[in-house]
């Protein structure tokens, strides 16, 4: 498995101790894969904790961009996006030349977490204070925008799931491929479920389960990808 990754790895230089700068680079790009859901996780939950008229049953994360502190979660979604795109470069460098679609769609996944944070969410149900019970009658432009974009991010990191379970199955990594297809599954239909279900309780459920699943499955993909990358240190002279 680890001779087939390091032969679609982009090469490096190595300087005169064997160090590879390219196989560095591919592994730290990799590494923000295992790091951005947990980081985007640990921000949202902190503020969430904190922030008086959040509600885990009837609130996504995306709300807390509105009110005061509400910048703590459009930069949650920035620099997560970044790296999210990253995690995607390095991918790419791992699954070149023949395996590119999975960075694709995952690059789109992050890009529109980016733009999420341009267009908020509409505050809504109690949130922020002062906002009316219940889910809003009406949805502005931005809140429409975030909407679309946050859709059509699920998707891309549904599909970059399924995609991902071909490439892997193809390359002997039975285990991560039926994983993959799963966690495709699973954000697809709980992101949509949950959607067509928003004004119950069970909706934003299905937004939770949905988040979660992407973001275990882009931390055990980008691991699987780091240990399969080569050693930077072991880098032939």
């Amino acid at each position: 498995m680890a001779s087939n990754a390091s032969a679609g790895a982009a090469p490096g230089l190595t300087n005169a101790s064997g160090f590879d700068r390219g196989a560095a680079v591919t592994r730290s790009l990799l590494g923000y894969g295992v790091l951005a859901g947990p980081f985007y996780l640990a921000v949202g939950l902190a503020q969430a904790f904190v922030r008086d008229g959040f509600s885990f049953s009837r609130h996504p994360l995306s709300v807390l961009a509105n009110g005061p502190g509400g910048w703590v979660q459009t930069a949650n979604f920035v620099i997560t996006g970044l790296m999210v795109i990253a995690a995607a470069v390095g991918v790419a460098r791992v699954l070149a030349p023949a395996s590119r679609v999975t960075s694709w769609w995952l690059g789109a996944f992050g890009t529109s977490m980016i733009a999420a944070a341009a267009f908020r969410a509409d505050p809504m149900d109690g949130f922020p204070v002062g906002t009316p019970a219940g889910p809003p009658t009406t949805m502005s432009a931005t809140g429409m925008t975030h909407f679309i974009v946050g859709t059509l991010g699920f998707t891309a990191l549904g599909v970059s799931c399924l995609v991902a379970a071909r490439v892997m199955s193809r390359r002997g990594a039975r285990s991560l491929a039926r994983l993959s297809f799963a966690s495709g599954v699973v954000v697809l239909v709980a992101f949509f479920g949950g959607g067509a279900f928003a004004n119950k309780s069970g909706g934003i459920l299905g937004i939770w389960i949905s988040v979660v699943a992407g973001w275990a499955w882009l931390a055990a993909m980008s691991l699987h990808l780091y240990r399969a990358a080569p050693d930077p240190n072991c880098a032939p002279r």
